[in-house]
């Protein structure tokens, strides 16, 4: 480590040398990357063998700001080679990501609420803000112990911070669609309240929750009823009969646009019946823009629907499990970790929406049936693309094209 950084007062560090972030790229390209995918990419996304044709999205996998966040947690490790080095959460809902830090050494530390490990911080520690950003809560307890603050926050979920601040100071209501339990929800209500706190918001998820709202704007109603319903999803001291006179829309970054904007137009059109003019009404546009190309490569995609479609990713990816929603109504839709859920030519594993938990399907009796079939995949922005390559390579197999085929194809390319 230089002397200027020994030297330096504590808080959050550039690790971005260029020494480090050349042996970092290097790293993260063997863990991550994947020739056959940018091999298929190459021939426009599609690939034939025999009689199975396997289809990627235009769009899917990793996205600028994820891409970011690894890189700067694995340039941490090597910038701070014998420091302890804490992550709070995960870095992205990764599993195959995730612990690929753990092997670095790279602690968890809980994200929901601080415990007593916070206070174990010394001004020795390095301390790494994931890509959905940490309350400033967290934020404040980390300059109170002076560590060494590495933030990998993304810029977009900056943007929504910025926005909610800036309603915060002019007297309005964050109104911020998203799930009120996700990490980058949870830090985005903090900054809803203003730096004097004396800010408001409301966390809705549903077209039925906007609804609620919408009518309690309308009409007013059971003030107990309306705080009981959103429990979890506002600050204390919110008030639904003095705090929904001027409100300004939000949103997690990673939630589907189009029921984003359809709340927008709920609320807006709710606030001119009341007022006759859209005066008390605020909004902007804060969904993700790798999120929206991915829901929009997947709507491409099923202008032609596939015989079936797997969706890659960490079970806890909301963008990720947003794809899963606007596939499932149109194609047989399978929401998998990685290849290892196609376990054989009759079952996947795969977590189901609906019920909340991993469940086995007898629908991969695709792979096996006679005939062509086309398979399509797609992945969520903190999807790796060495689990897409592994799950090309199951769904050929399964249909017997040995791994050594695909392998041979490459190097023709």
């Amino acid at each position: 480590m230089p002397d200027s950084m020994k030297n330096s007062k504590r808080g959050r560090v550039n690790v971005r040398r260029p020494d480090v972030m050349d042996l970092v790229t290097a790293e993260v390209a063997k863990h991550f990357h994947s020739s056959i995918v940018e091999t298929i990419r190459g021939k426009g996304g599609r690939l034939t063998i025999g009689d199975t044709t396997v289809l990627l999205a235009e769009q899917f996998g990793f996205c600028y700001g994820v891409e970011r966040a690894i890189d700067l947690a694995y340039a941490s490790r090597r910038v701070f080679p014998d420091k302890r080095i804490f992550l709070i959460g995960e870095i992205i809902h990764n599993p195959d990501v995730n612990r690929h830090l753990r092997e670095m050494d790279i602690v968890s530390l809980p994200w929901k609420e601080m415990d007593a490990t916070y206070d174990e911080l010394t001004d020795e520690d390095v301390v790494i803000v994931p890509a959905f950003g940490a309350p400033t809560g967290f934020m404040l307890k980390l300059a109170e112990h002076g560590c060494y603050v590495v933030d990998t926050t993304c810029g977009d979920v900056m943007k929504v911070w910025r926005r909610v601040r800036s309603y915060a100071k002019e007297g309005v209501t964050s109104i911020i669609h998203g799930k009120a339990g996700h990490e980058e929800t949870r830090a985005t209500a903090s900054r809803a309240t203003g730096e004097d706190g004396n800010g408001h918001y409301l966390i809705v998820l549903t077209l039925s929750d906007a609804d609620y709202v919408c009518d309690y704007i309308r009409n007013g109603g059971d003030r107990e009823e309306f705080l009981k319903r959103f429990k979890g999803g506002y600050e204390p001291g919110f008030d639904p009969d003095k705090h929904l006179e001027r409100v300004g829309l939000a949103n997690q970054t990673t939630m589907l646009k189009g029921e984003t904007e359809e709340i927008q137009r709920r609320v807006r059109a709710t606030v001119i019946d009341r007022d006759g003019k859209p005066d008390n009404f605020q909004v902007f546009d804060t969904i993700c823009g790798a999120t929206q190309e991915r829901q929009d490569a997947l709507f491409e995609m099923l202008k032609n629907p596939p015989d079936l479609l797997l969706v890659v990713g960490g079970y806890n990816s909301s963008n990720t499990s947003h794809l899963v929603e606007i596939a499932e109504a149109k194609v047989p839709t399978f929401f998998i970790r990685g290849a290892s859920c196609i376990q054989s030519l009759e079952e996947i594993v795969h977590y189901d929406l609906h019920r909340g938990e991993e469940v086995k399907s007898d629908y991969a009796r695709l792979f096996s049936g006679d005939g062509p079939v086309t398979i399509g995949i797609t992945a969520g922005a903190s999807c790796p693309n060495n689990l897409i390559e592994e799950t090309v390579f199951r769904v050929f197999e399964l249909r017997g094209v040995a791994r050594e085929e695909l392998s041979r194809l490459q190097a023709e390319d």
